[in-house]
């Protein structure tokens, strides 16, 4: 019975690392030479073109892309304004089976920079 006991406890601790993340910390944060708003015109159709339905949102100084997720909390872009263009933080929350490659959430935010 202990043999099964070691492999289903470290089984349980990986699932239970994917929700570590404290819920405000970006998970990838990357710096672009575009505005807020040429970032925003070249991320949402690639997010559409890969079948996610996003919601823009834009202030003064930033823009607030969110995609709904089906299994986790939504995914957010959100890309403010810097004075070499802009910063764009990342919030996605995937299941830890799903992280070993880039989603089409985080691809197309690295593509448009």
């Amino acid at each position: 019975m202990r043999p099964l006991f070691v492999p289903a406890m470290t089984f349980a601790s990986l699932l239970l690392a994917g929700c570590a993340h404290a819920p405000n910390d970006p998970t990838l944060t990357m710096q672009t030479k575009k505005t807020p708003a040429e970032y925003a015109d070249c991320v949402v159709p690639k997010l559409q073109h890969s079948a996610l339905n996003p919601t823009v949102s834009q202030t003064q100084r930033s823009y607030r892309i969110v995609v709904p997720s089906k299994v986790a909390a939504d995914n957010v872009l959100e890309a403010y304004k810097a004075p070499n263009g802009g910063n764009v933080f990342v919030y996605e929350r995937r299941l830890l089976t799903s992280s070993f490659m880039p989603s089409s959430f985080e691809r197309a935010a690295q593509e448009c920079l």
